[in-house]
């Protein structure tokens, strides 16, 4: 069973099934029947047209589940809408889908969990993670976006601002995640950036483009992280660089900064520098004031404390640290790096062997565990 094929049907199936009449979530239910008797059937009777088999049974699912509802006799009109057997037309309905999923009937959060969940293919550990709240939380705010737009017709799709946070989540998670969607994210990211001309729909492709050419210096040959100031910059791809840098110039032309261009800006100071030791520090902590304005996010006054400790010596890492609160994911890890850079090796190394214990994945885990043991060792 194809099930990379499966996905990639997904969303533009959810699409022509909210097309033709079905709320969201039936759509979605109809479409999940749909998928499981793929998976059942398809090994041993793959069909020849595979978004055509998909419609159609997911249509005869929303039908059978609809005919019991109050409103019967209404739906069960649509039986005539049927579609009729043959090649389903190969449209890209999938940033389109997009739009529908932020609709105005939610808030902007909840719009954005919605189509992370149902469009991204995240899991909600995943989103909870995103959103810095506990699993549970985002479980019930995913089902309250579903009551919501249950039995709504999507003809008011949702503003450019929340189709580029639901992207942006999802590269974020695909370029650092379990899944690897960072690719898919940029190619909306393009179709978007040439549909609406908007700085910020620039600065998020350019912040993405900036951020995929260093992936794959990013990992060593066993597979463990390989901190900025270390990676070979060789290998970075200077065409996706470059790429990104000029449209990140453009936007700012503009003069309409959002927290995408501010972004992109870091990207491009950590890009242009020819080692980690020429990075211009000082241009980034202000960036990160600008950002920090802009979003107020604990995130970013994390990142900050990082960016002031280059600057200006771990000491005001440290200071500006204190300012953060310390349940923001990874807080943990930055202390234990400032606290290296200030020669107490001690704390850094229990502050990375408990910071091994919160990482989100295996990768990052394993990490933080070889610089405890690495300090560990030379303590000995």
């Amino acid at each position: 069973m194809d099930e990379a094929l499966l996905r990639s049907l997904t969303p533009s199936v959810l699409t022509v099934l909210v097309r033709r009449g079905a709320d969201f979530a039936a759509a979605e239910d109809a479409l999940q029947d749909a998928l499981v008797e793929a998976v059942r059937g398809w090994p041993a009777d793959p069909p020849r047209d595979p978004k055509g088999w998909l419609v159609t049974v997911a249509w005869r699912k929303f039908l059978d589940q609809t005919r019991s509802d109050t409103a019967r006799r209404r739906r069960e009109d649509r039986v005539e809408e049927e579609p009729a057997p043959g090649p389903a037309p190969a449209v890209d309905d999938t940033l389109q889908l997009y739009f529908l999923c932020a609709h105005p009937s939610l808030t902007p959060s909840s719009a954005v969990a919605l189509t992370l969940r149902a469009v991204g293919g995240l899991t909600t550990r995943q989103i909870a993670q995103a959103y810095l709240v506990p699993e549970a939380t985002m479980a019930q705010q995913i089902s309250r976006a579903k009551r919501t737009v249950a039995g709504v017709r999507f003809d008011q799709p949702g503003d450019v601002a929340t189709v580029l946070r639901v992207l942006y989540l999802v590269f974020n998670e695909g370029y650092s995640g379990d899944v690897d969607l960072a690719a898919e994210a940029i190619r909306l990211t393009r179709q978007l950036a040439a549909a609406v001309d908007h700085p910020e729909v620039s600065g998020l492709l350019a912040l993405m483009l900036l951020h995929h050419a260093r992936r794959a210096a990013r990992t060593a040959p066993d597979g463990g992280l390989v901190p900025l100031a270390e990676q070979d910059r060789g290998r970075w791809d200077t065409r996706l660089i470059a790429e990104g840098i000029g449209i990140l110039q453009a936007a700012l032309a503009r003069d309409r900064l959002g927290e995408f261009q501010a972004q992109a800006a870091i990207a491009a100071l950590h890009a242009d520098a020819p080692t980690a030791a020429e990075t211009d520090w000082v241009q980034i902590v202000e960036w990160y004031d600008e950002l920090a304005c802009l979003t107020d996010s604990p995130v970013v006054r994390l990142n900050r404390a990082v960016a002031v400790g280059e600057a200006d010596g771990p000491r005001a890492g440290l200071a500006a640290l204190a300012q953060v609160d310390s349940a923001v994911p990874r807080y943990t890890a930055v202390a234990a790096y400032l606290h290296e850079r200030d020669g107490d090796p001690a704390t850094a190394a229990r502050l990375y062997a408990e910071a091994a214990h919160k990482a989100p994945n295996l990768a990052e885990r394993d990490h933080l565990t070889r610089q405890a043991s690495r300090l560990n060792t030379h303590r000995d």
